[in-house]
């Protein structure tokens, strides 16, 4: 098992917003963790990026107890979050933007292979590389945040809510570039309202209401479950 969170526990101070969840990813899987706006979807990011500690329970990454890392402790380890909201510099090139995601890094050779790869997956931000990131586009900011998050070399990548604020034509360029990504052997968890979208490209999926865990199959499997089309796809 690649990454697996037991029994979480998270508060903000004496609300809980986690109850106790478990969340497993096999290497090579892309895993979807759906649910509505409140239901604890960013803190389990934040819980498993290390961003947030836990209350209770714990967080193991590739064979290792990393309960008590630090984000950038973790991240150093592979386990590199793509946040909620982009989180780009906007005052940085992208150029500056993606150096920055090869921070804690010394492979000089590896990373302008993986300048290459972001290059290759997002054109776009060839084109822009020079340009002031903050005042590209949504949907430019995103592939950005992705890229940049590549540039960690990750394990297991986390994006959190990558389809945000995106005109429909951009939501399916972005999956079909997490797509990409899974099949170029990155393992993917992505936290996503776009329930369709997410389910239909993963493996494996989780629903979340209220801090818990209401559901859990294949990707497959919740797309046909009733309970799940109604709530999230808008289908009877």
């Amino acid at each position: 098992m690649l990454l697996e969170m037991k029994d979480a526990v998270l508060s903000y101070g004496k609300i809980e917003a986690l109850h106790g969840i478990s969340v497993q990813v096999k290497e090579g899987e892309v895993v979807s963790l759906i649910g509505a706006n409140g239901a604890g979807k960013t803190s389990t990011m934040r819980a498993l990026s290390g961003v947030r500690g836990l209350s209770a329970g714990s967080v193991t990454f590739n064979g290792e107890d990393v309960t008590k890392l630090r984000a950038d402790q973790r991240l150093r380890k592979g386990l590199v979050l793509c946040p909620e909201g982009r989180g780009i510099f906007p005052g940085m090139t992208v150029t500056e933007n993606l150096n920055m995601g090869a921070y804690t890094r010394k492979d000089k050779a590896a990373i302008e292979e993986d300048y290459d790869r972001v290059f290759d997956l997002f054109p776009r931000l060839l084109e822009r590389k020079k340009q002031i990131a903050g005042t590209m586009s949504g949907g430019e900011q995103q592939m950005l945040a992705i890229g940049r998050a590549l540039m960690s070399r990750p394990k297991l990548l986390m994006l959190d809510e990558p389809s945000m604020g995106l005109a429909p034509m951009l939501i399916q360029q972005i999956f079909d570039i997490i797509t990409e990504i899974s099949q170029q052997g990155t393992t993917i968890l992505v936290v996503e309202q776009n329930a369709k979208q997410a389910l239909t490209r993963s493996d494996r999926a989780y629903v979340l209401e209220t801090g818990n865990i209401v559901k859990t199959g294949t990707g497959a499997e919740l797309l046909d479950d009733p309970s799940v089309r109604e709530a999230y796809l808008g289908v009877a």
